[in-house]
């Protein structure tokens, strides 16, 4: 019962945080924002955190989270508009609700995918929500046990997570990690005070600001490709059409469906690196091997959007989980979360929920209002939402350019930070096209300073001796989960191939019979 009513009266700080009339405009502004940015394709949520950083310096840090807040769930709302519509997924999560969603729209039945789309999504991101209120204190007094040891392995845990879920090619996702990692390092060592990767420049000395990373790696690589890749091709757009209430058949098909994907959606969300990307294609799977006509889909079957719909939100929430109680990024989005906490001073983790719990619970509470405001938002507003899509691209990423460039030139008043800045991009753009992810490289960035800092900690406790991360229990079981995330995607792939190849190599050849 104590627990219980400390939690009501935690959660009742939040609501009173969250509904101050600044904090509330900007929780609109943050689900406005989103929304937008999930519309249109191209453009994602980290992006978009990157881009507001330096913004949101005068701000206080309670108003700017419950901002990017709005900004993460928005964007996994907006990303369905376009998939069904338009047939292009605004963020990569929603790649999969274009395989059904589309095919119901182009049959007059747009209005119940949209419908569907959006009620999975509140279902899915209220129940997030109420998850990550109850997990994230629970989490927090299992993380009081930490030392520097615990906290090494479970940010090798997340290193090893992304890396092992990134991309196609392993050796790619783990190289990226590595270059995040030694961008990370550049600057004074804090323990000898040696310059490292300076190349003689003073500039250097501070290393390599995580705005600027960020900004660099996201933003202008992201304007390099779309200048690369820009074909002047008119996307079919199909409007809105039937009625946007479901039928009965309809709610009876989608309500498991929803509650499918809002499960897997958030479990998967809590793990690092996994994301909801992974989530949403485990949710249509899921679908298919649950309905019992799985051939259909594809043709417009509506569980085909309402589960992945509410898995690519709950994995959203889920993901504001360990970075809240444990201070552990799982993805892009809430890499720049961490850099944000950083920005302002801020670590994530236990003593966050002691310091600072008007932020805390103020950011949780947020989120339900912004669920709600979603709901009321994107399904009335749809049709402006899709005229969006009529900006030209060169117009819109001529003015993220242009953002960009101001944000980082207000940092400092550096012009090195400005060619770090192109050379980010640029190195960003090359290596996307060549399949290298940017994801591990910013999660490299972020945590390189931290996971040393640990490590050194760890080793000044053991006095040099590297074996305390295997001997204290807790360190060894996160350093193997931490193995296995990395080989364990690689082994699946190879035992997979192995066994296709032994069922082929097994199958009879009737043409090679002698009669």
């Amino acid at each position: 019962m104590d627990a219980l009513t400390q939690l009501l009266a935690n959660l009742g700080v939040g609501f009173g945080t969250a509904l101050t009339p600044t904090n509330l405009l900007f929780g609109l502004i943050g689900v406005v924002v989103g929304t937008a940015i999930g519309v249109l394709p191209g453009i994602g949520p980290a992006l978009t955190i990157a881009l507001l950083l330096p913004l949101t310096f005068g701000l206080n840090p309670t108003t700017a989270f419950i901002m990017f807040g709005g900004i993460l769930y928005g964007a996994m709302y907006g990303g369905s508009t376009t998939s069904i519509l338009v047939n292009t997924p605004g963020e990569s999560a929603s790649v999969v609700t274009t395989l059904d969603g589309f095919k119901m729209a182009k049959q007059g039945r747009g209005g119940a995918a949209l419908a569907t789309a959006a009620i999975g999504s509140f279902v899915a991101g209220t129940f997030a929500t109420f998850m990550l209120m109850l997990l994230a204190p629970v989490l927090v007094e299992f993380a009081l046990r930490f030392g520097p040891p615990e906290y090494f392995a479970i940010m090798c845990l997340a290193l090893t997570a992304v890396t092992g879920l990134a991309g196609d090619s392993a050796p790619k996702a783990l190289f990226a990690t590595l270059l995040g990692l030694g961008i990370g390092m550049i600057g004074i060592d804090l323990q000898t005070g040696q310059a490292r990767y300076t190349f003689g420049s003073p500039e250097l000395l501070g290393g390599v600001d995580v705005v600027v990373a960020a900004i660099g790696l996201f933003a202008i690589g992201e304007v390099f490709w779309n200048a690369a890749t820009f074909k002047r091709v008119r996307e079919e757009i199909v409007r809105t059409t039937g009625s946007l209430l479901m039928t009965r058949d309809e709610w009876r098909r989608s309500i498991p469906a929803w509650i499918r994907g809002t499960l897997i959606g958030f479990f998967i969300g809590i793990l690092p690196g996994a994301g909801a990307t992974v989530a949403s294609f485990l949710s249509y799977n899921a679908e298919r091997r649950a309905s019992k006509t799985p051939e259909k889909f594809g043709t417009g079957m509506i569980e085909g959007v309402a589960g992945p719909e509410a898995a690519n939100n709950a994995s959203a929430g889920g993901a504001l989980v360990p970075l809240l109680a444990l201070g552990l990024p799982g993805s892009g989005t809430t890499a720049m979360m961490l850099a944000a906490f950083q920005l302002y001073g801020l670590r994530p983790g236990p003593l966050l929920f002691s310091q600072k719990p008007e932020l805390v619970w103020g950011l949780i509470a947020s989120l339900y209002i912004g669920n709600a405001l979603l709901l009321l938002l994107n399904l009335p507003l749809v049709g402006i939402w899709v005229r969006m899509l009529d900006i030209p691209k060169p117009l819109l990423f001529g003015g993220i350019l242009v953002f960009s460039v101001l944000g980082v030139y207000a940092l400092n008043g550096s012009v090195v930070e400005l060619l770090m800045l192109f050379t980010l991009g640029v190195a960003a753009f090359l290596m996307r096209r060549h399949g290298f992810p940017m994801a591990p490289i910013v999660l490299g960035v972020v945590l390189g300073p931290l996971i040393e800092q640990e490590f050194r900690r760890s080793m000044l406790i053991s006095v040099g001796n590297p074996l305390i991360f295997f001997t204290r229990p807790l360190s060894l079981i996160i350093l193997l989960l931490a193995i296995v995330s990395l080989v364990g995607p690689s082994a699946a792939q190879a035992w997979s191939n192995w066994r296709k190849r032994d069922r082929t190599k097994t199958t009879p050849s009737f043409g090679d019979e002698k009669d």
